[in-house]
């Protein structure tokens, strides 16, 4: 690998790069400086862009708006999920472990834990199954029913101010371009 030789007439670069650069996103600012090192890959940036902004506006959408939220609620972001999953499914309110799981928007990991917590706080509780008398459902109590039906529409105004930057036909356009995305990635995968 060979080193690049620095210009003496021009001053040593900074750290991160020329500070006019740091008004870029993260994401940009990662594609020039590859481009810089790297300029045989300029070309082949744009997924590295795309998937850095991606992850920045998860983060950024999660820590500003969402755990927040969840927070004024007085749940941490899984139990808000079970909760809200179980609302969602209808009445009765019930889902096995399973079709609980499946359902939301998060990993397997940690979810007893999560359930153990929101019985203990009287939001759930476990049923016996009505077809499996080996099997449990996680039953949605009138309390935990309350407290989300009280407060999705405060969380629902929350999400509005995270995507207000977008007008309506914008959002309307990433969130399809995104749903194209996840399933493309998702089929590539699947053998």
């Amino acid at each position: 690998m060979t080193m690049k030789s620095r210009d003496p007439q021009k001053p040593a670069p900074h750290l991160f790069g020329d500070p006019a650069d740091l008004l870029l996103d993260r994401a940009e600012r990662a594609r020039r400086q590859w481009q810089d090192e790297m300029p045989e890959l300029s070309g082949k940036l744009l997924p590295m862009v795309l998937i850095g902004r991606l992850n920045e506006a998860a983060q950024v959408m999660s820590r500003d708006y969402q755990v927040p939220a969840y927070a004024d609620i007085g749940l941490k972001t899984g139990e808000f999920d079970v909760l809200a999953t179980l609302v969602r499914s209808g009445p009765p309110y019930k889902l096995t472990p399973t079709e609980l799981y499946r359902t939301t928007m998060m990993s397997s990991g940690g979810m007893t834990a999560r359930l153990d917590r929101l019985e203990k706080a009287g939001f759930i509780e476990r049923c016996p199954h009505p077809e499996d008398r080996r099997a449990l459902s996680v039953c949605l109590t009138d309390k935990g029913l309350r407290l989300i039906k009280g407060k999705i529409p405060d969380y629902v105004e929350t999400l509005h101010a995270a995507v207000d930057g977008l007008t309506k036909d914008e959002q309307s356009e990433l969130s399809h371009l995104l749903e194209k995305l996840i399933r493309s990635a998702a089929e590539k995968k699947t053998p």
